[in-house]
C-alpha cells in the first residue's frame, strides 16, 4: 500500500517538473530577496507564467503582501509556507466526491473538446474501476469520429469488457441509450460514455449534448450520475474557458485534467479549482494506462513546492 502511494507521489512530482521550474524554484529565489513592490510585481508575473491566471495571481500576491506586513522578519521558507497554505485553501473544493454507486448502472458521461484526451480517458477510467472490482461497459458515443469508435473498441478488447457502438455518423444519443439499457439488463455496475469532442463555441453541438443527457435519463431515471469534463492542461487558460462554457450548457460534476506531464502550466489546477469550485476526481500524468490517477491535493502541493 505504502509503495503504491509513494509511486503515485513520484509520478505527480515528475509530471509537475516543468511547472516547478517556473513556480516553486523561482519563488524560492525570489523570496530570498527583500520583499518590495518590485518583488511583489515579480511574484505576480511568476504566478501568471505558471498559468494561475490574473485573478489567482493577484490573490496570492495580496496574501503574501499582507502576511509580510504582519511578519516583517519572515524568512523565505515562511513565505513559501504561506503560499502552500493558501494553495491548499483554494484546493479545498477540488477533493473528489466518492461515488456512491447506489444506482446500477452508474452512468458517467465524459465530455470535452477534441484533442483533450477524452476517449483515452474513458478507457483509463474503465481500468481504474475494474481494479476496484467493478464491472464496466463502454459506450462509443463519439460517432462523429470513426477513429474514436475504433480506439475505444481496441481498449474494450484489451480490458475484456463490453462495448456498445454504432455506425460512424450515427446518432450518439441512441448509442448511449442502448449502452445503458444493455448494462441494466446485464447487471453491469458502471457505464462510461464517450461523447463527441464538441467545440465550446458551437451552440448546436452543445444542444446535441443536452439531447444525449435526455437520452440517458430516458434509459435510466436520474442518469447521468456524473458528467466529467476532460481538459488538456497544456492549453492553460483556454481550458478554464472551456470549463466555463461546458458548465453553462450542462451541469458538470467534476473535471479531469490530462497531460500535466507535458506542460509548464500545472498551476491551472489552482486557477480552475478557485474559479469553478468543482471537484477534480482524476489527473493525467502520463501516456500509460495507469497514469490516470485520483487527484490528491496534498500530493499535488507537495510535488509543486518540493525541491
Amino acid at each position: 500500500m505504502f509503495s503504491f502511494l509513494k509511486s503515485g507521489v513520484n509520478k505527480i512530482k515528475k509530471a509537475l517538473a516543468k511547472t516547478r521550474l517556473i513556480f516553486s524554484d523561482k519563488l524560492k529565489a525570489l523570496f530570498g530577496k527583500p520583499l518590495s513592490e518590485d518583488t511583489l510585481e515579480e511574484l505576480e508575473r511568476i504566478l501568471f507564467e505558471a498559468d494561475l491566471g490574473s485573478e489567482c495571481a493577484v490573490l496570492f500576491t495580496d496574501k503574501i503582501k499582507r502576511f509580510a506586513k504582519g511578519s516583517p522578519n519572515a524568512k523565505a521558507e515562511d513565505l513559501l509556507g504561506q503560499m502552500k497554505l493558501y494553495a491548499k485553501e483554494l484546493l479545498s473544493t477540488s477533493s473528489p466526491n466518492i461515488p456512491s454507486f447506489s444506482c446500477k448502472p452508474y452512468v458517467i458521461l465524459v465530455v470535452g473538446v477534441n484533442g483533450s484526451g477524452k476517449t483515452t480517458t474513458c478507457a483509463k477510467l474503465a481500468k481504474h474501476f475494474l481494479s476496484q472490482g467493478k464491472t464496466v461497459l463502454l459506450a462509443a458515443g463519439d460517432t462523429f469520429r470513426a477513429a474514436a469508435i475504433d480506439q475505444l473498441e481496441v481498449w474494450a478488447k484489451r480490458l475484456k469488457i463490453d462495448l456498445v457502438k454504432g455506425l460512424p455518423g450515427g446518432d450518439p444519443s441512441s448509442v448511449i441509450f442502448d449502452a445503458i439499457s444493455s448494462a441494466t439488463a446485464k447487471g453491469i455496475d458502471i457505464v462510461i460514455a464517450d461523447t463527441a469532442g464538441r467545440l465550446q463555441a458551437k451552440t448546436d453541438l452543445m444542444q446535441e449534448l443536452a439531447k444525449v443527457r435526455r437520452s440517458c435519463d430516458k434509459a435510466l431515471s436520474s442518469a447521468p450520475h456524473e458528467t466529467l469534463l476532460v481538459l488538456d492542461a497544456t492549453t492553460g487558460q483556454n481550458a478554464l474557458d472551456q470549463a466555463k462554457v461546458f458548465h453553462s450548457f450542462t451541469p458538470l460534476t467534476g473535471l479531469i485534467l490530462t497531460k500535466l506531464d507535458g506542460s509548464a502550466k500545472g498551476g491551472i489546477v489552482l486557477a480552475i479549482s478557485h474559479l469553478m469550485k468543482l471537484p477534480i476526481p482524476f489527473i493525467g500524468v502520463g501516456e500509460g494506462e495507469d497514469d490516470l490517477m485520483p487527484f490528491d491535493a496534498e500530493s499535488y502541493l507537495d510535488a509543486l513546492f518540493s525541491s
